[in-house]
């Protein structure tokens, strides 16, 4: 194990080092894009968070309007000049909620709040190395993994803060495990993956349960190691991934029932990113092992009705060549177009698809460096 670790650490500094010898020529001009049009139903369009490169303040926003088919990139910096220093060090997750957008920007410890219509800055919101965020009843709950970006055997537990989406500010923090990823409600219960991420090999390997009356943990559901997604379907069942150990335990996709908070299920397939719309679950497997320093990569789709894996992709062939590193995925719950993402070389701009659910090439579009977290903006009554 001290030799695995051993290529862990090396490999993980070549990769900063490489990173850090990059120059800003990369950064995406502000501009329009002229793509199809989608018809307007409960969906009106759609952001795009692109994370740019750790240390390099190149995380940017982009947006898809479905009834005009513009497709603006970098509007953050256009709707924000004085915000010398742009959006920010890593965008790592995004929402919307109402009225407000919620971008979180991990390695600048901070949420952004902008308003949903102009993304002009509403608040900024401090939370330490803040990871994904999710949202129920007039509340935003936000992941953190509470220290700093960096790998070690000591690093604290995270927790999940309460934001009250109307004040926007932080009412209740609750203690989880080590690096909390994503989460979902399922009937008053918020649900948070850990991983554990930090400190290889010793992952953490829980689901952790919190009541949102009392806003406290009440249990934690043993899974698998490092835990990173977490969706939740309509019909209560939570789909969560273990990224494994890179070495010689597997990448693999959980399915508990959140009546009895047990596994139900287990696939045998790697998960690095997936999106639930209709009756289907679209998996990402990219799988890269330490042994082979190579990637193992797969498009799958699971009906979540009888919770079976299909045998088929849901991409095109040409599609599944050009793509170099898939990295985002979202599916329109209403026209099921999927939207993937190709972060290429993680210092240059990417590529953003768009598959209709017939498996048809629709359009292709470059995004910002890493594009990697979409959401979609509904018609809405919500105040918040």
């Amino acid at each position: 194990m001290k030799k695995n670790l051993n290529f862990y650490y090396l490999f993980t500094l070549l990769v900063f080092l490489f990173q850090g010898c990059q120059t800003d020529d990369a950064i995406i001009p502000e501009d329009n894009i002229a793509l199809p049009p989608e018809t307007i139903t409960s969906v009106e369009g759609f952001y795009l968070l692109n994370e740019g490169n750790m240390s390099m303040n190149k995380a940017s926003l982009d947006y898809y309007d479905y009834e005009t088919g513009n497709y603006r990139r970098n509007i953050y910096s256009q709707a924000n000049p004085e915000a010398t220093l742009g959006l920010g060090d890593v965008g790592n997750d995004i929402g919307v909620y109402g009225s407000k957008v919620y971008a979180v920007i991990n390695n600048s410890n901070k949420i952004e709040v902008m308003d949903v219509k102009t993304t002009k800055r509403i608040k900024v919101i401090e939370v330490k190395n803040c990871r994904y965020i999710t949202f129920s009843n007039g509340k935003a709950y936000a992941s953190a993994y509470d220290g700093e970006a960096q790998l070690g055997d000591n690093s604290p537990n995270g927790f999940v803060a309460e934001i009250d989406t109307t004040s926007l500010s932080i009412t209740r923090t609750v203690k989880v495990g080590r690096q909390p990823e994503e989460m979902a409600v399922v009937d008053n219960k918020l649900y948070v993956a850990n991983s554990g991420g930090y400190s290889p090999p010793n992952y953490e390997r829980t689901i952790s349960v919190i009541d949102l009356n009392s806003f406290t943990k009440t249990k934690d559901i043993d899974v698998a190691i490092n835990l990173h997604r977490l969706k939740a379907d309509e019909d209560g069942d939570l789909y969560v991934s273990s990224r494994g150990d890179y070495y010689e335990t597997p990448s693999q996709l959980y399915v508990i029932d959140t009546k009895t908070d047990q596994i139900k299920k287990v696939f045998d397939i790697a998960c690095s990113n997936l999106s639930i719309a209709g009756n289907k679950a679209y998996v990402i497997g990219s799988e890269f092992s330490y042994t082979t320093f190579d990637y193992i990569i797969n498009y799958s789709v699971i009906d979540i009705k009888t919770e079976t894996l299909l045998n088929e992709s849901f991409l095109p062939k040409t599609i599944r060549d050009a793509i170099k590193t898939p990295y985002g995925i979202a599916v329109d719950p209403v026209s099921l177009n999927v939207y993937i993402t190709d972060a290429g070389d993680y210092v240059s701009p990417g590529k953003l698809y768009c598959i209709d659910k017939e498996g048809n090439t629709k359009f292709t579009v470059t995004t910002g460096d890493i594009p990697a977290h979409i959401a979609f903006k509904f018609k809405t009554t919500i105040k918040q």
